[in-house]
């Protein structure tokens, strides 16, 4: 019971400072459509520019992803409104640390799929394997902005060290989401399709940050009843801001968690 009653202040104190965090950041939810539609010319772009157009999309993500994470990172602590002069600035943080991370990651998960195409079972390993990186480098965005670190495998380590003591708490809230995709027909196939995408790139692909909230807010709605054609639209209008407040929850919760050990939270609580 202990537990219980202080993981729930836990998520309380998220969820109230989320909500003070979102009401100033309002802006930053424009920032993301605008993001979304640059993402999406430069793969059109990158699209006719065979392997120099994957250099520049790699590029144009790692710009996108580590300005949204400037931008949650000044959100977290600010006492003020979030404005287009902030939005503007937080162009070129966090690049190289992307970068960095992605590149890591790219080339062991390259040889997996290379040294899977053969194998009968190749389709379920690589599954595995995206889907441990999903877990164990979970919390890899907000270790780049709120831990000091010097490498990409400092990161990667940070990640692991948060998620083998933190990862009740942390993943908690995210099966309670995902519940009704998991529900559905195909949800299972549909969450490893999710597990898959996000661990091949640590949670640092731009796509992936919009993708996970679209799906989310799509099976809650098919859970409830509404009409697809409804559903299309609804789900496009609060995207953006769901993806916002996720990504600031998240956020808040690390530091959260940071701060404290389960011992000191039921002492606390």
């Amino acid at each position: 019971m202990d537990l219980l009653t202080s993981t729930l202040q836990l998520y309380r104190q998220a969820l109230r400072a989320t909500g003070r965090s979102l009401s100033r950041n309002w802006i930053s939810v424009a920032a993301i459509v605008v993001f979304a539609l640059l993402f999406v010319g430069a793969g059109r772009l990158a699209g006719s520019l065979g392997v120099a157009g994957g250099f520049l999309l790699g590029a144009v993500n790692a710009l996108l992803v580590g300005a949204t994470l400037r931008l949650i990172e000044q959100s977290l602590g600010a006492a003020r409104m979030i404005t287009m002069q902030d939005v503007i600035e937080s162009f070129g943080h966090y690049f190289w640390d992307v970068i960095g991370v992605g590149f890591v990651l790219w080339l062991p998960t390259m040889a997996l799929d290379l040294g899977t195409q053969t194998n009968p079972y190749g389709q379920f390993l690589t599954s595995a394997v995206l889907l441990l990186l999903f877990l164990l480098l979970n919390p890899a965005p907000e270790v780049i902005y709120q831990v000091r670190h010097d490498s990409p495998l400092d990161v990667f380590r940070t990640s692991y060290e948060f998620v083998m003591e933190h990862w009740i708490e942390w993943f908690l809230p995210f099966a309670l989401l995902i519940l009704p995709v998991v529900l559905s027909p195909s949800g299972l196939r549909e969450f490893f399709t999710l597990s898959s995408r996000v661990g091949r790139g640590a949670g640092l692909d731009f796509f992936q940050i919009l993708i996970l909230p679209f799906t989310l807010i799509g099976g809650w709605l098919s859970y409830i009843g509404i009409h697809p054609d409804v559903q299309w639209m609804v789900v496009l209008l609060l995207t953006p801001p769901v993806a916002m407040a996720i990504l600031l929850f998240r956020g808040h919760l690390f530091a959260l968690l940071q701060r404290s050990s389960h011992r000191q939270r039921r002492f606390v609580g």
